[in-house]
Protein backbone atom coordinates (compact mmCIF):
# COMPACT_ATOMS: atom_id res chain seq x y z
CA UNK A 1 0.00 0.00 0.00
CA UNK A 2 0.51 3.47 -0.52
CA UNK A 3 0.38 6.63 1.44
CA UNK A 4 -0.52 9.18 -1.64
CA UNK A 5 -0.28 12.89 -0.91
CA UNK A 6 -2.88 14.78 -3.28
CA UNK A 7 -2.60 18.54 -3.80
CA UNK A 8 -6.28 19.25 -4.78
CA UNK A 9 -5.58 23.14 -6.35
CA UNK A 10 -7.16 25.95 -4.91
CA UNK A 11 -10.80 25.39 -4.72
CA UNK A 12 -13.14 24.38 -8.06
CA UNK A 13 -12.84 20.78 -8.21
CA UNK A 14 -11.92 20.46 -11.53
CA UNK A 15 -8.78 22.25 -11.06
CA UNK A 16 -7.04 18.72 -9.51
CA UNK A 17 -5.01 16.97 -11.53
CA UNK A 18 -5.95 13.91 -13.60
CA UNK A 19 -3.87 12.02 -11.77
CA UNK A 20 -5.09 13.46 -8.41
CA UNK A 21 -8.72 12.70 -9.09
CA UNK A 22 -7.67 8.93 -10.11
CA UNK A 23 -5.95 8.06 -7.20
CA UNK A 24 -8.93 9.39 -4.79
CA UNK A 25 -11.07 6.97 -7.19
CA UNK A 26 -8.92 3.97 -6.18
CA UNK A 27 -8.19 4.79 -2.43
CA UNK A 28 -9.77 2.97 0.69
CA UNK A 29 -9.07 6.18 2.94
CA UNK A 30 -9.24 9.62 1.83
CA UNK A 31 -7.66 12.36 4.39
CA UNK A 32 -8.93 15.42 3.29
CA UNK A 33 -8.95 19.01 4.86
CA UNK A 34 -12.32 19.60 4.95
CA UNK A 35 -12.12 23.45 5.52
CA UNK A 36 -10.01 24.06 1.93
CA UNK A 37 -10.75 21.03 0.19
CA UNK A 38 -14.27 20.69 -1.80
CA UNK A 39 -16.64 18.02 -1.06
CA UNK A 40 -16.73 17.36 -4.60
CA UNK A 41 -13.50 16.04 -4.61
CA UNK A 42 -13.55 13.70 -2.46
CA UNK A 43 -17.13 12.25 -3.36
CA UNK A 44 -15.17 10.69 -6.24
CA UNK A 45 -13.51 8.16 -3.28
CA UNK A 46 -14.65 4.42 -4.30
CA UNK A 47 -17.90 3.15 -2.50
CA UNK A 48 -16.87 1.18 0.98
CA UNK A 49 -14.11 3.89 1.28
CA UNK A 50 -13.47 5.54 4.40
CA UNK A 51 -13.31 9.56 3.94
CA UNK A 52 -12.49 11.47 7.33
CA UNK A 53 -11.99 15.23 7.53
CA UNK A 54 -8.57 15.56 9.29
CA UNK A 55 -9.71 19.71 9.65
CA UNK A 56 -9.95 18.55 13.87
CA UNK A 57 -7.62 16.21 14.25
CA UNK A 58 -4.05 15.96 15.40
CA UNK A 59 -0.61 15.03 13.83
CA UNK A 60 -0.96 12.10 15.78
CA UNK A 61 -4.22 11.22 14.93
CA UNK A 62 -3.54 11.76 11.60
CA UNK A 63 -0.07 9.07 11.57
CA UNK A 64 -2.12 6.79 13.48
CA UNK A 65 -4.88 6.65 10.60
CA UNK A 66 -2.60 5.66 7.98
CA UNK A 67 -0.34 3.47 10.09
CA UNK A 68 -4.18 1.35 10.67
CA UNK A 69 -4.83 1.68 6.87
CA UNK A 70 -1.21 0.07 6.02
CA UNK A 71 -1.95 -2.78 8.78
CA UNK A 72 -4.96 -3.39 6.39
CA UNK A 73 -3.79 -2.95 2.94
CA UNK A 74 -5.54 0.04 2.18
CA UNK A 75 -3.92 3.23 0.25
CA UNK A 76 -4.54 6.64 1.07
CA UNK A 77 -5.24 9.26 -0.43
CA UNK A 78 -4.08 12.40 1.50
CA UNK A 79 -5.39 15.51 0.19
CA UNK A 80 -4.81 19.13 0.55
CA UNK A 81 -5.54 22.43 -0.45
CA UNK A 82 -3.46 24.27 -3.08
CA UNK A 83 0.03 22.69 -3.91
CA UNK A 84 1.38 20.11 -0.85
CA UNK A 85 4.67 21.28 -1.15
CA UNK A 86 4.09 25.36 -0.33
CA UNK A 87 2.39 25.62 3.43
CA UNK A 88 1.64 21.87 3.34
CA UNK A 89 2.55 20.28 6.91
CA UNK A 90 3.11 17.26 4.16
CA UNK A 91 7.22 16.95 5.79
CA UNK A 92 5.79 16.50 9.38
CA UNK A 93 3.84 13.59 7.95
CA UNK A 94 6.73 12.27 5.61
CA UNK A 95 9.31 12.25 8.49
CA UNK A 96 6.94 10.29 11.05
CA UNK A 97 6.26 7.63 8.08
CA UNK A 98 9.90 7.07 6.89
CA UNK A 99 10.60 6.34 10.45
CA UNK A 100 7.71 3.84 9.86
CA UNK A 101 8.74 2.25 6.43
CA UNK A 102 5.78 3.36 5.03
CA UNK A 103 5.52 4.30 1.23
CA UNK A 104 4.10 7.20 0.04
CA UNK A 105 4.68 9.80 -3.04
CA UNK A 106 3.27 13.16 -4.04
CA UNK A 107 0.99 14.43 -6.55
CA UNK A 108 1.36 18.52 -6.92
CA UNK A 109 -1.53 20.80 -7.21
CA UNK A 110 -2.37 24.01 -8.79
CA UNK A 111 -0.96 26.62 -6.25
CA UNK A 112 -3.49 29.64 -4.76
CA UNK A 113 -0.92 32.58 -6.26
CA UNK A 114 -1.69 29.84 -9.85
CA UNK A 115 -4.86 30.60 -9.41
CA UNK A 116 -5.24 34.14 -8.54
CA UNK A 117 -3.38 35.45 -11.65
CA UNK A 118 -5.21 33.62 -13.81
CA UNK A 119 -8.30 35.46 -11.99
CA UNK A 120 -6.90 38.78 -12.56
CA UNK A 121 -5.82 37.92 -15.81
CA UNK A 122 -2.60 38.63 -14.91
CA UNK A 123 1.38 37.66 -15.65
CA UNK A 124 3.38 37.88 -12.12
CA UNK A 125 6.44 38.07 -14.31
CA UNK A 126 7.17 40.98 -16.92
CA UNK A 127 10.15 42.36 -18.84
CA UNK A 128 11.85 45.09 -17.34
CA UNK A 129 8.83 44.75 -14.31
CA UNK A 130 9.87 41.59 -12.12
CA UNK A 131 11.22 38.67 -12.97
CA UNK A 132 11.44 37.16 -9.61
CA UNK A 133 8.31 35.65 -7.62
CA UNK A 134 8.47 35.50 -4.13
CA UNK A 135 6.37 33.20 -1.93
CA UNK A 136 6.44 33.57 1.75
CA UNK A 137 3.76 34.52 4.63
CA UNK A 138 3.96 36.14 7.82
CA UNK A 139 3.67 35.24 11.45
CA UNK A 140 0.02 35.34 13.24
CA UNK A 141 -0.52 32.13 14.90
CA UNK A 142 1.48 29.69 12.87
CA UNK A 143 4.97 28.65 12.93
CA UNK A 144 7.44 31.95 13.80
CA UNK A 145 9.06 32.92 10.45
CA UNK A 146 12.75 32.60 10.32
CA UNK A 147 15.19 35.59 11.45
CA UNK A 148 16.44 36.90 8.04
CA UNK A 149 12.83 35.95 5.91
CA UNK A 150 11.18 39.15 7.49
CA UNK A 151 8.82 41.15 5.00
CA UNK A 152 10.83 44.58 4.82
CA UNK A 153 14.01 42.24 3.83
CA UNK A 154 12.32 40.38 1.51
CA UNK A 155 10.91 43.65 -0.06
CA UNK A 156 14.00 44.97 -0.63
CA UNK A 157 14.31 42.76 -3.99
CA UNK A 158 10.84 44.96 -4.74
CA UNK A 159 9.51 41.45 -6.78
CA UNK A 160 6.58 40.82 -6.86
CA UNK A 161 5.17 39.19 -3.43
CA UNK A 162 2.67 36.40 -3.37
CA UNK A 163 1.79 36.89 0.49
CA UNK A 164 0.07 33.80 1.85
CA UNK A 165 -1.73 33.59 5.81
CA UNK A 166 -1.92 37.19 6.05
CA UNK A 167 -4.75 38.82 5.07
CA UNK A 168 -4.69 39.81 9.28
CA UNK A 169 -1.37 41.21 8.94
CA UNK A 170 -2.24 43.81 5.89
CA UNK A 171 -1.84 46.58 8.28
CA UNK A 172 1.94 45.14 8.95
CA UNK A 173 2.10 44.21 5.78
CA UNK A 174 2.19 47.78 4.03
CA UNK A 175 3.94 49.43 6.54
CA UNK A 176 6.78 46.93 5.73
CA UNK A 177 6.36 46.89 1.86
CA UNK A 178 5.73 50.92 1.68
CA UNK A 179 9.58 51.79 2.21
CA UNK A 180 10.67 49.42 -0.81
CA UNK A 181 7.64 49.47 -3.03
CA UNK A 182 5.76 53.16 -2.39
CA UNK A 183 2.65 53.84 -1.29
CA UNK A 184 1.17 53.59 -4.85
CA UNK A 185 2.18 50.48 -5.97
CA UNK A 186 -0.23 48.23 -6.42
CA UNK A 187 -1.51 45.31 -4.21
CA UNK A 188 -4.49 42.76 -4.69
CA UNK A 189 -5.89 40.55 -2.06
CA UNK A 190 -7.91 37.45 -3.41
CA UNK A 191 -10.59 35.70 -1.61
CA UNK A 192 -11.51 31.94 -2.14
CA UNK A 193 -9.93 32.31 -5.94
CA UNK A 194 -11.79 29.68 -7.87
CA UNK A 195 -14.62 28.83 -5.60
CA UNK A 196 -17.79 29.82 -6.75
CA UNK A 197 -17.72 33.07 -4.42
CA UNK A 198 -14.42 33.97 -4.96
CA UNK A 199 -13.48 37.43 -5.12
CA UNK A 200 -10.82 40.13 -5.16
CA UNK A 201 -9.99 43.45 -4.24
CA UNK A 202 -7.75 45.75 -5.95
CA UNK A 203 -5.67 48.72 -4.51
CA UNK A 204 -2.37 49.90 -3.31
CA UNK A 205 -0.24 49.65 -0.39
CA UNK A 206 -2.04 53.24 1.02
CA UNK A 207 -5.26 51.54 1.00
CA UNK A 208 -5.82 48.15 0.16
CA UNK A 209 -6.20 47.28 4.02
CA UNK A 210 -9.38 49.97 4.47
CA UNK A 211 -10.96 48.10 1.28
CA UNK A 212 -10.47 44.56 2.65
CA UNK A 213 -11.60 45.27 6.41
CA UNK A 214 -14.71 46.83 5.10
CA UNK A 215 -15.02 43.44 3.10
CA UNK A 216 -14.74 41.70 6.50
CA UNK A 217 -12.26 38.78 4.96
CA UNK A 218 -10.02 37.05 7.95
CA UNK A 219 -8.85 33.94 5.94
CA UNK A 220 -8.61 32.01 3.10
CA UNK A 221 -6.91 35.04 1.16
CA UNK A 222 -3.78 35.43 -0.82
CA UNK A 223 -2.22 39.44 -0.85
CA UNK A 224 -0.50 40.24 -4.15
CA UNK A 225 2.23 43.13 -4.19
CA UNK A 226 4.33 44.44 -7.30
CA UNK A 227 4.03 46.38 -10.32
CA UNK A 228 3.27 43.60 -12.65
CA UNK A 229 -0.61 44.32 -11.50
CA UNK A 230 -0.76 47.57 -13.23
CA UNK A 231 2.20 47.31 -15.86
CA UNK A 232 1.07 48.09 -19.54
CA UNK A 233 3.96 49.66 -20.41
CA UNK A 234 6.38 46.78 -20.63
CA UNK A 235 9.00 45.40 -23.59
CA UNK A 236 7.57 42.25 -25.28
CA UNK A 237 9.77 39.09 -23.93
CA UNK A 238 12.29 37.75 -26.36
CA UNK A 239 11.11 34.45 -26.58
CA UNK A 240 8.75 35.60 -29.51
CA UNK A 241 11.19 38.35 -31.00
CA UNK A 242 11.45 37.99 -34.97
CA UNK A 243 15.57 38.34 -33.90
CA UNK A 244 15.47 36.16 -31.59
CA UNK A 245 17.19 32.68 -32.97
CA UNK A 246 17.69 29.18 -31.20
CA UNK A 247 17.15 25.91 -31.92
CA UNK A 248 13.54 25.47 -32.80
CA UNK A 249 13.68 28.55 -34.64
CA UNK A 250 17.21 28.70 -36.75
CA UNK A 251 18.35 32.42 -37.73
CA UNK A 252 17.15 32.64 -41.67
Amino acid sequence: MTIHFIGAGPGAPDLITVRGLALIRRCGLVLYAGSLVPAEVVSEAPAGARVVDSASLTLDTIVDLMVEADRQGLDVARVHSGDPSLYGAIAEQMRRLDALGIAYDVTPGVPAYAAAAAMLRAELTLPGVSQTVILTRTAVRASEMPADEDLAALGAARATLAIHLSVNNLARVARALVPHYGADCPAVVAYRVSWPDQDAVTGTLADIRDKVKAKGWTRTALILVGRVLEARAFDDSRLYAAGHHHVLRPKA
